[in-house]
């Protein structure tokens, strides 16, 4: 008798569900109503203590994998000794595929932990829990697309991953060219991204551009106005690591209240311990702590209520030491989608959404007066502003609406054989 069809395509991802990546939730929730089944592996539990609205629509089944070698071994040794009796040669085969890579490891054994990890999903969630797996895709293309891999590997079936920034440039190329060799494809965030992906590991796979997207119902002007007046309310969301530029930010706001302007800060967001006190002293050294506020991590819909508020957004962007950048942060889309003007840096994907002058205005990375120039002419130039906020919003909804994104996705997954139950 034909065995039926597998349908399930599993998702690898480092946590679920993650404050700061609402771009991730929002692609579960609208693959689902596309028609796919769906089941979560996370790497790890949640380090949150609350989620965004939109985690409550998803329907995919999680499981949680053991995310210390240590409290884990127990569960390691005794689901991977399993599937090691159960499939000796496949599980031989894929220890050898992870020697193959060793060298590359600069942490040698975290990747035996995703291989553990790997073993794991097979045994305990394919077997045991007959979760029948089509298709296996990471998100991010460092360790959860290593456990991709693998599993698939383990699980004889195709797999695929959407690489996005950290993931990319902080990598050892070559060790992002043999995941690329083995993936059917691979999907990426920016056109930025691309470029590089296909100019250091190209080899004839298919590399897709999406864009993450933003929920459009979820943004309206309300009508607003788009003059501004001082006091100036200026906002900026972002994680306090290097590559977000917030100690340019803070310098050319002292540099522009040195100058007179007159305005509030709100700045929301949290890093590790290390980089919170980096921030909050330097915000107390340049005299900004009367006229800034630091809200720490809160909820989508709180973040929304402040972009109402504002009267431009700002970022400074830029490549970090280790190679990191971003791609296109999503708050700035959120940003022109509410009507706030943005003003940020020419790094990475960030001008494919913002063109200077016309839906935005752009300065070189890591350059105070610069971004302090453009910051008081965004605030202070209004006829500037009554072009670039409606052309910002056309842009977004030309190019970022996440309904028109995700069916492009979903449809890239149905060219590649991933089953959907609507296809």
């Amino acid at each position: 008798m034909t065995q039926p069809a597998k349908k399930t395509l599993g998702m690898i991802l480092k946590g679920y569900p993650r404050i700061s990546e609402t771009f991730i939730s929002n692609e579960l929730r609208l693959l689902e109503k596309m028609g796919f089944d769906i089941h979560i592996y996370s790497m790890r539990a949640p380090r949150e203590n609350f989620s965004h609205d939109s985690i409550k629509q998803i329907k995919a089944k999680v499981t949680y994998l053991p995310s210390s070698m240590f409290f884990g071994l127990p569960a390691f040794l005794w689901y991977n000794l399993r599937l090691f009796f159960h499939m000796p040669k496949r599980y031989l085969s894929c220890l050898k595929l992870m020697k193959s890579r060793f060298a590359l490891a600069p942490k040698k054994y975290t990747w035996v932990k995703h291989m553990l990890q790997a073993g794991y999903i097979m045994q305990k969630s394919v077997i045991d829990d007959g979760v029948d797996l089509a298709h296996l895709h990471g998100h991010f293309a460092h360790t959860p697309t290593t456990v991709t891999m693998y599993a698939a590997h383990l699980a004889d079936i195709p797999f695929s991953f959407t690489a996005h920034a950290k993931d990319i440039y902080t990598q050892d190329p070559r060790r992002i060219a043999d995941k690329v060799d083995l993936a059917k494809f691979v999907v990426t965030c920016t056109n930025y991204n691309k470029q590089h992906l296909v100019k250091t590991v190209s080899n004839g796979k298919p590399i897709h551009c999406v864009y993450h997207g933003i929920n459009l119902d979820l943004f309206s002007s309300n009508g607003r106005p788009t003059k501004a007046t001082a006091p100036y309310n200026i906002l900026t969301v972002a994680r306090f690591v290097p590559k977000k530029g917030l100690d340019t930010v803070l310098r050319a706001l002292a540099k522009l209240r040195a100058e007179g302007l007159d305005f509030h800060y709100t700045l929301v967001g949290t890093g590790k311990a290390k980089e919170n006190q980096k921030i909050q002293t330097l915000i107390r050294e340049l005299g900004l702590a009367d006229v800034t506020t630091m809200t720490g991590t809160i909820t989508h819909g709180d973040v929304i209520e402040l972009l109402h508020k504002a009267d431009c957004f700002t970022l400074g962007c830029r490549e970090a030491d280790d190679g990191d950048r971003d791609g296109i942060p999503n708050v700035v889309a959120e940003s022109m989608a509410t009507g706030v003007p943005v003003v940020a840096t020419e790094v990475s994907g960030v001008p494919e959404l913002v063109d200077h002058e016309i839906s935005g205005l752009l300065c070189p990375s890591n350059d105070v007066d610069a971004l302090a120039m453009v910051l008081r002419r965004m605030l202070e130039d209004q006829e500037l502003r009554a072009k670039v906020i409606p052309a910002a919003q056309e842009k977004v909804r030309d190019v970022f609406d996440n309904k028109k994104l995700i069916r492009t996705l979903g449809e890239i997954y149905i060219s590649h054989g991933v089953p959907c139950g609507k296809a």
